[in-house]
């Protein structure tokens, strides 16, 4: 299927890998290897490896912390939550981008390396990714943090988490959150938006990938049926009052792209403060990738958004 891929992209689309999902442990093999070979910038950030205590009965979870090298008072925090469609990927894979957030917003980040399906299905990576959201708001102190600003932040399959824990710790009582940033969503495993059927063969993600993601996250044959928790496929959810204001991005050529739309057009409903940009000519993932402008566009605004909920160092926030 020909795309109308924006131009910048269109010599990156060609270098890319096939993404085989149905070969899991290669597609592991692969990107921690990737991973592994980056040397990260490690000016104007310390970092901490540390294991939180878990959801109860469960195993410790690990979390990186991240924070700006120098602080003069107190700041906000972001969660964030990693993608690889709940069955790949670890912190690694988002540490560019927290340390990136970090400098520019004078935060601490605390990203979460959740258990993966579909060794370990739902709802372990949502409750470990609960267990870091209460380990940072009782450790406010510690990590010099405002509790009215934690916000959380998730791409992809990490938006999909990042969502259902917005709506997880609203309904049980547990730490506020004052915003959701959800890059990209994987929210809904019932796969019948015109996106998700006409996508087949997108760069990075596309319906077959979806599909494994779905059935390796909820178990084979559970996605599409009847029982499937709100918490894990956001977009089934029927209450969205009382969430926290959200910022959703959409790419054009993404089968992800029309639930996201939609979960933006559900919150908009609920009356939940909601900014929806849809970014032309794109793929999922394609901000991460190249120099392009349209790529460019999305990582300045997404400090934007950020800055104007959290503020920025020497800046108030609104």
């Amino acid at each position: 299927m020909d795309y109308r891929f924006d131009p910048e992209l269109a010599d990156i689309i060609r270098v890319l890998p096939a993404s085989d999902y149905t070969d899991l442990p290669t597609v592991r093999s692969e990107i921690n290897e990737f991973l592994s070979a980056i040397q990260p910038d490690t000016e104007g950030v310390h970092t901490t490896d540390l294991r939180v205590p878990g959801p109860p009965g469960e195993p410790d979870c690990a979390v990186r912390i991240y924070r700006p090298a120098e602080v003069n008072e107190t700041t906000a925090a972001i969660v964030n939550i990693h993608g690889g469609g709940f069955m790949v990927g670890n912190v690694d894979i988002d540490d560019e981008n927290c340390r990136h957030l970090v400098r520019a917003l004078g935060v601490v980040v605390v990203s979460v390396d959740y258990r993966l399906a579909p060794e370990d299905p739902f709802p372990a990576a949502l409750e470990d990714c609960y267990a870091a959201l209460e380990w940072t708001a009782k450790n406010v102190g510690q990590l010099g943090v405002d509790p009215a600003r934690i916000a959380v932040y998730g791409r992809s399959a990490g938006g999909g988490l990042a969502a259902g824990l917005a709506l997880l710790t609203r309904d049980r009582g547990g730490p506020a959150l004052c915003f959701q940033f959800l890059a990209i969503p994987e929210l809904d495993d019932r796969l019948t938006t015109p996106s998700m059927r006409k996508f087949v063969d997108t760069p990075v993600w596309n319906r077959p990938n979806a599909v494994i993601s779905w059935n390796a996250y909820l178990g084979d044959g559970v996605p599409g049926t009847e029982n499937v928790s709100p918490y894990a496929a956001p977009a089934r959810a029927t209450d969205l009052n009382g969430l926290p204001p959200a910022y959703i991005s959409a790419m054009e050529f993404d089968p992800l792209r029309d639930e996201g739309v939609a979960y933006a057009q559900a919150l908009l409903a609920a009356g939940v403060p909601t900014e929806l940009h849809l970014f032309p000519g794109t793929f999922h993932g394609s901000t991460l990738m190249g120099q392009a402008r349209v790529s460019q566009r999305e990582k300045d605004e997404a400090l934007a958004v950020l800055g104007a909920v959290l503020g920025r160092p020497g800046e108030d926030r609104i």
